[in-house]
């Protein structure tokens, strides 16, 4: 009887062992996720930034990303003005 006792003692402790592992090893990869988008939107914003100097070097300045997103703008309102 002693034994069965100690066997489900132990096999009760080794479970919350495993479960209170696998907590920390979700938390870390919860982390290493979070950093991994922010890399990654990071980078996006780095790709914007350069792709849109070049577009402004390539045109040599007759285009700018402010001015594209103004004629986007002024686009987009007499679009909703003329319907």
């Amino acid at each position: 009887m002693k034994l069965n006792s100690l066997g489900a003692a132990s096999l009760l402790a080794l479970s919350l062992v495993m479960i209170s592992g696998c907590d920390q090893v979700e938390k870390s990869a919860q982390q290493v996720l979070g950093k991994a988008t922010e890399s990654a939107k990071q980078a996006i914003d780095d790709t914007q930034k350069a792709a849109e100097q070049a577009l402004s070097e390539a045109t040599q300045g007759l285009i700018s990303p402010e001015k594209q997103e103004k004629d986007a703008e002024n686009n987009a309102e007499s679009h909703t003005q003329e319907t």
